[in-house]
């Protein structure tokens, strides 16, 4: 016994010796890739030394001999920190995915190569100016200096995540560049996926309650479209979309597009007498972060604020005395068509001089384990044919007919890289205007500052459209027409600019900026109507506004949906009914219609009434629409006030939502709030507690920062992904989007990963912010240092002074010439 014992014994000390060997070796393997901030380094390439000082955030402020030097250190800053980041979004955009996990994102390197959005890359990397050319050309030399320095030096491979997937990476090229800004242009748009889904609606509904379910922002009405079965009589109601997943996909789910906050003030607006701006663009949360923050001191002078990684320039920042920042347009630029096949030759589609052969090339996918796949890449005259799947368009598709799609973000001469690099070097506001007239995609609200005036100009590529254009570009259309094609691009000078007076204020939160009648509108679409409302009266609640009253507006949490609706759905609610014993669902409603009662709208982390509003209002949708619309109803994830007030004040007969039209008694609205009530509260129940009071909203708006490869993996997720519990909504300023569906519908998933707060009156006294920290790297304390400060609402300084940048930071890198 004893024997054995000891035998035992030796054999789990042998285990566990092997077992802390091995997570030892895992962590000095992983650690190596670590970057050292204080080494000196000899590259090729650069003309005089360049000097990267990082400040105690880890910000790199990158100081060079000529304006090719400091691109070429951001270059290399970015690869020290994000090198796996960029290169999985280099794949994304190249249709490579599948070369490192296989065949479940073969989907969606299909998808990528068949719209061409790296060729397009390609193709503009040639018409770019000589300016953005050598900047691009400079940072590719920097991130390549150090995927050199990895190489020769054994640096662990340049990041953990290289150890698990194949560790071989091609040096950076100028297009790279390029088709990472493209892929930004993708994160923003939902219009394609909201023309399906306006058409799969159109095809169950009336015209009438199509304009409930999805309405147009508030503002001069449109006329009459035809429906999508007028237009294409063969497409099929009801049809069910085939779930194929695409992995890693690039695009927004639905509700998840991108958007922003941007505002500024007038000298006039101003408690100091110089312009004021603010700016939080909203992206998918992600850790790493999609933002970088670096300062770069130009020929021009510093500029400093958030940088993506894989672009050479600043994003959205300040000069010394000139600041921009950005928001997400909504302009419809991306139409699907519908294509219809010739029926003796698959190959050919109808165009308005008859049938055409499709222009076609072979693309070979190299996949992980499996064999590869050969695609064959077809496009009509209006864009590249999608996938049968993609965007569930297979639901729409008429027999013998493709759908392709034309896109500004797919045009070969795109120079909206020239426009960014030209903005980093604009220190006025007409040299701005100047650098923005290349700007193609994605459309933006481009705000600017200098210390005595503001404007916003819409600035890309807005497509003309025929004013007989059948369906003004809401639904997929006849690709055969000529008036259902584009008609070439709208002239920069028509976009619309936005001049504040000197005491006057200017700002965008994605809500509609243009009520003209087709063609001349921008969209249809809008990104919110709710924002907006709330920013309005706190910008005109002070006479004069400061640096820290910006910062007030940029973190407020009130609701101005929940303070709109809960009045209107719970008008017959409140205070009725009789006395209802404990434990009772008659009591729980009382309790929870209670705190609402005495709730003010604010989504504090820390409040009950927050989850209460949303689960109702998700149960309320809910019951309103799957009646009506059956399964469909699974695609309107997240909660629409607009939807809901049409309802509840019966506009143009909306309340007939309310009735169940497959019972024989007549539900009032009243009686589904009431249910829908009910059902929320049983599902809190079963989630959290049914202690109302003690319900926490911070609990189920975590907001996930969840790595896109290792965030779901057991053991490393803890690692790799950050958690925050935090305040907000889909509608608050601190926008902090739900999941809206899945286990955890309320979950944080979308927002201000940027926060940034420029003050021309003391330009060093201006802040700035992102959501998780500098580094891609899991080991390092600045992969989510800054996340505790953001979601406190907190900032760091956004200062030019090299002599602060140096004290007490992390770290001063040298780069020097080769000898």
């Amino acid at each position: 016994m004893a024997r054995i014992f000891s035998l035992l014994l030796k054999i789990v000390s042998g285990l566990v010796l092997l077992t802390v060997l091995a997570i030892w070796l895992t962590y000095w393997l992983a650690a190596r890739s670590l970057p050292d901030y204080n080494a000196d380094y000899e590259v090729a390439d650069i003309s005089a030394p360049v000097e990267i000082a990082r400040d105690n955030a880890n910000v790199p402020h990158i100081f060079g001999a000529t304006d090719e030097d400091v691109y070429y250190g951001l270059g290399f800053a970015h690869a020290q920190d994000r090198l796996f980041q960029m290169m999985l979004l280099r794949r994304t955009a190249q249709g490579r995915l599948s070369e490192m996990f296989g065949e479940r994102t073969l989907k969606t390197d299909e998808l990528m190569r068949r719209l061409g959005l790296y060729e397009a890359a390609r193709q503009s990397a040639q018409v770019q100016s000589p300016e953005a050319t050598a900047a691009l050309e400079a940072y590719a030399r920097g991130v390549n200096a150090w995927i050199k320095e990895v190489n020769e030096g054994a640096l662990g491979r340049g990041a953990p995540e290289f150890f698990l997937f194949p560790s071989e990476i091609a040096y950076w090229q100028p297009a790279d560049s390029i088709a990472i800004l493209k892929l930004v242009a993708v994160q923003l748009s939902d219009q394609i996926p909201n023309e399906v889904l306006r058409a799969r609606a159109s095809l169950l509904l009336p015209q009438e309650r199509l304009r409930d379910l999805m309405p147009d922002a508030p503002g001069t009405g449109l006329g009459l479209l035809p429906s999508y079965a007028a237009l294409f009589p063969e497409a099929q109601p009801g049809v069910a979309p085939s779930g194929t997943q695409y992995a890693f996909s690039p695009f927004p789910k639905s509700g998840l597009a991108g958007a922003s906050n941007v505002w500024a003030a007038g000298p006039g607006r101003s408690a100091t007498g110089a312009t004021l701006l603010a700016n939080d663009p909203h992206l998918n949360f992600s850790a790493p972060g999609a933002w970088y923050l670096a300062r770069l001191q130009l020929s021009t002078g510093g500029v400093i604020g958030a940088s993506v990684p894989g672009v050479p320039a600043i994003v959205s920042g300040r000069h010394e005395s000139f600041g921009w920042g950005i928001t997400a347009a909504y302009v419809d630029d991306a139409d699907l068509y519908i294509e219809k096949q010739n029926p003796e030759a698959p190959g050919e589609v109808l165009t308005p001089e008859g049938y055409k052969p499709l222009r076609s090339r072979p693309s070979i996918v190299q996949i992980k384990d499996a064999d590869p796949v050969t695609l064959t890449l077809e496009w009509s005259e209006n864009g590249p044919i999608l996938p049968k799947t993609a965007f569930d368009v297979d639901t729409i598709t008429p027999p013998g007919h493709l759908v392709s799609v034309a896109w500004t973000a797919l045009v070969p001469d795109d120079r909206s890289m020239s426009a960014v690099i030209a903005l980093n070097h604009a220190t006025t506001l007409t040299q701005a205007m100047g650098a923005a007239r290349d700007f193609a995609a994605p459309a933006l609200n481009l705000a600017m500052a200098d210390p005595d005036r503001v404007q916003m100009k819409v600035i890309g590529r807005a497509p003309l459209r025929d004013a007989l254009h059948q369906s003004k570009g809401r639904i997929p259309s006849p690709g055969w027409l000529e008036a259902d094609r584009w008609q070439g691009w709208r002239d920069f000078d028509d976009l619309p600019l936005f001049t504040a007076a000197r005491d006057g204020i200017i700002g965008n939160t994605n809500n509609k900026t243009v009520d003209a009648p087709f063609p001349d509108h921008l969209s249809y679409h809008w990104g919110d109507t709710q924002r907006i409302q709330r920013w309005q009266r706190l910008m005109q609640s002070r006479e004069v506004h400061t640096r820290d009253s910006f910062i007030e507006v940029q973190n407020d949490v009130v609701s101005a949906a929940a303070r709109n609706l809960l009045p209107l759905v719970g008008a017959d609610l409140w205070f009725t009914g009789e006395a209802a014993p404990e434990g009772t669902p008659e009591r729980q409603r009382q309790r929870a219609l209670t705190l609402l009662a005495e709730w003010n709208g604010e989504m504090n982390e820390h409040l009950p009434e927050p989850l209460i509003y949303y689960a109702w209002m998700r149960a309320l949708q809910d019951r309103l629409m799957r009646d009506e619309i059956g399964p469909l109803a699974r695609e309107f994830t997240h909660v629409d006030p607009i939807f809901i007030e049409r309802v509840y004040r019966d506009i143009g007969g909306a309340s007939a939502w309310c009735d169940v039209i497959q019972s024989a008694p007549v539900e009032t609205c009243t009686d589904i709030a009431r249910q829908s009530l009910d059902d929320a509260l049983l599902w809190i129940g079963e989630h959290y507690s049914t202690n109302l009071e003690s319900l926490r909203w911070g609990d189920a708006h975590m907001a996930h920062h969840d790595h896109p490869v290792l965030g779901d993996v057991p053991l490393l997720k803890w690692v790799v992904n950050i958690r925050q519990s935090t305040s907000g909504g889909d509608n608050t300023l601190m926008r902090g989007v739900t999941a809206g569906d899945g286990p955890e519908p309320f979950a944080n998933v979308h927002g201000a990963a940027y926060r940034g707060v420029y003050d021309f009156a003391d330009p060093d006294s201006s802040v700035f912010i992102t959501a998780t920290g500098q580094s891609g790297h899991p080991l390092s304390r600045h992969y989510d240092d800054l996340g505790e400060l953001w979601r406190r609402g907190e900032y760091v300084p956004m200062s030019l002074d090299p002599e602060l940048a140096r004290a007490a930071g992390v770290g001063i890198t040298h780069l020097v010439p080769e000898e």
